[in-house]
């Protein structure tokens, strides 16, 4: 089973080039199918020998354990690419998890700050040489003028920075590259932080964002940094920095920009995972007739 399992893991980070949270979340599901198969099937054979059968009463499963079908979907994902690997690699005759119904998963609209809620988050001028201030005001800006992922900021070296022609470079998932342009008035910030952060930390360490160490940020890090920040401006549960990935991609929406456009910027593979944004934008429109039509 370890053999199995731990050749997928390779294929997926060194060939497909999944991202360290992807990784994590297939080996974690895959660990728990193999658990599922000895406890409760007694099967102790790993999941390679696994049926149909195994597969159905694992969903079973994981629907009396009520979980989430978004996160029955992940886990069944993560087999059906389990076994297609091994199927291609001649270790199973046939791929178990490839015809398994799943429960029809409700649609998730993205969480948005509106744009009014942004305003505070913003400053003009970061009237501080508070390293770590400057920073978080930084970050926060950055989520949002570009959207980017909250692993794509923790990878961002100082040399990403093209301050002539005002863009930054940015890895993102398989590592495909995009540049997103920055504006004028975000450049002079940003050269305000790099200004700081070499007088704190000196040239040793090429990422762009570092601890209060002089360390590469982590994610949770980030996370509870976006959290802390959105506080003040909104009371929803969901304050992450794909909270402000889902803002930047809104506004743009809102103000007029194609589709297409926001996929690049967004570092989407496909228009599918873009279009999500437009049937955000459609539900505020029917709200806001719902509200505001006499007839309606």
């Amino acid at each position: 089973m370890i053999d199995a399992v731990g050749q997928y893991i390779k294929y997926i980070q060194y060939e497909r080039k999944f991202s360290d949270y992807t990784i994590r979340e297939y080996s974690t599901d895959i660990e728990l199918f193999a658990k599922f198969l000895a406890e409760t099937c007694g099967n102790e054979n790993g999941p390679l020998s696994a049926s149909s059968k195994d597969v159905r009463e694992w969903l079973v499963f994981l629907l009396e354990k009520q979980e989430s079908k978004a996160t029955i979907h992940r886990r069944v994902s993560s087999l059906k690419s389990f076994f297609k690997y091994h199927l291609r690699s001649g270790n199973v005759k046939k791929n178990p998890a490839q015809n398994i119904l799943l429960p029809k998963k409700q649609q998730q609209l993205p969480n948005f700050l509106e744009e009014k809620q942004t305003e505070n988050l913003f400053p003009l001028e970061i009237a501080t040489d508070s390293y770590p201030v400057v920073r978080q005001n930084v970050i926060i800006m950055l989520f949002y003028l570009t959207g980017m992922r909250r692993a794509e900021l923790i990878n961002l070296k100082v040399s990403d920075i093209n301050r002539q022609r005002k863009y930054l470079t940015v890895l993102g998932k398989r590592n495909k590259q995009r540049n997103i342009p920055l504006p004028d008035w975000f450049m002079q910030q940003l050269d305000i932080y790099t200004r700081l952060r070499m007088e704190t930390f000196g040239n040793e360490n090429n990422y762009l964002f570092l601890t209060d160490k002089g360390k590469p940020l982590y994610p949770k890090f980030v996370y509870l940094l976006v959290r802390a920040s959105l506080q003040s401006v909104t009371t929803m549960t969901k304050r992450s920095p794909h909270t402000l990935r889902h803002t930047f991609a809104t506004h743009l929406l809102n103000a007029g920009a194609d589709l297409n456009a926001i996929k690049e910027l967004l570092g989407h593979t496909s228009l599918a995972a873009t279009q999500v944004y437009a049937h955000n934008n459609f539900e505020k429109l029917k709200q806001t007739y719902k509200h505001t039509h006499p007839r309606s």
